[in-house]
């Protein structure tokens, strides 16, 4: 097995060199051809460090928490992507851990984050806003970044530009010529139910269109969810002809629930929903989405707390790079075509 000798040996520097570029200390001052140069040998040799034996030196476990809302929510797949990408890069490992188990005065919580085994937190709260709380102690000691909302007591956060994604699905629908457009949003309240009503609401007015209040639903962001959306919304006769759908899993229930109660998609209704999985290419109709930069979030996110990790200070960082994207597929069409 390789050693820090044998690495500097290779690489032509000193073995203080090889341990500080290795465990990415943040007062090493190398170049950046000695710093590959490094990275190079440590790959040439397979250098595998110490896992153990540097958590203790470090107080480090180079380890982080990534906890979501659901582990097999299929939207949340190009997040854990990103960060899991990103994390390699710089050594770390991910482990990841649902919303549920971080209720305030939860055991779990206490495993997960206490007793050393991780160095940082990822969160997206989801709809459980208590569980900023379950973390405030952990918190005060150690870098936690919120994903997709702003929290006043942590102030790490990355989000992703939700009201232009609601605005890119709404004109999508406009440009085919719907006028009768409704609202299924999440639960009230939600930061990012918020700022998509925002959007929808905003490219609405931006051609003089009026929200007719019966055509707003918030009732949350699963399949059971849209499919109450499509009973408050499709049943009678006074019908929206298009959706904005705030969450792709509330799309595929309301798409559900549409078929059953009669009403063809898009022959009578269009639908577009916010975020892309590869259950909205697999549904009937295939469903026509916006696609946020959940990958691009992953990455930010995690380079985020890796630099609060390093020392530096907290910010709110907005992940718009891709933009929202529309993916046209089976589930809108124009007016006039039914």
């Amino acid at each position: 097995m390789a050693t820090l000798s044998d690495v500097a040996a290779r690489a032509g520097v000193s073995v203080s060199a090889v341990s500080r570029v290795l465990s990415d200390a943040p007062e090493t001052r190398v170049s950046d051809e000695t710093r590959e140069r490094i990275k190079q040998a440590a790959r040439d040799l397979d250098y595998r460090p110490n896992s153990a034996g540097r958590a203790l030196r470090s107080a480090r476990s180079n380890v982080i928490a990534l906890v979501v809302p659901d582990l097999i929510n299929a939207i949340f797949i190009e997040l854990v992507r990103g960060v899991e990408d990103a994390a390699i890069q710089h050594d770390y490992l991910v482990l990841m851990g649902r919303t549920e188990d971080l209720e305030p005065g939860d055991e779990r919580a206490r495993k997960l984050l206490g007793e050393g085994r991780v160095d940082a937190l990822l969160l997206q709260p989801g709809d459980r806003p208590k569980v900023v709380d379950a973390i405030a102690g952990f918190a005060e000691q150690k870098p936690v970044v919120i994903l997709n909302s702003v929290e006043a007591n942590t102030p790490g956060s990355a989000t992703m530009p939700d009201d232009v994604g609601a605005r890119v699905a709404v004109r999508h629908l406009i440009d085919l010529g719907h006028e009768r457009i409704a609202f299924a949003g999440g639960v009230p309240g939600n930061p990012t139910n918020v700022r998509r009503e925002s959007g929808f609401r905003a490219q609405m007015a931006s051609v003089g269109l009026d929200v007719d209040p019966k055509f707003v639903t918030s009732f949350g962001y699963t399949a059971a969810d849209g499919e109450r959306a499509a009973d408050a919304l499709l049943n009678g006769e006074h019908r929206p002809t298009a959706i904005f759908v705030a969450n792709v899993n509330a799309a595929i229930g309301l798409l559900s629930r549409a078929r059953r109660l009669g009403i063809a998609v898009p022959a009578d209704v269009s639908i577009v929903a916010l975020h892309d999985s590869w259950t909205a290419e697999n549904s009937w109709p295939p469903l026509t989405t916006v696609k946020m930069p959940w990958y691009e979030l992953g990455r930010r996110a995690f380079a985020q707390v890796h630099g609060r990790i390093q020392g530096e200070d907290p910010t709110g960082i907005v992940v718009d790079d891709p933009a929202p994207r529309l993916i046209v597929r089976e589930s809108t069409a124009p007016i006039d075509a039914g």
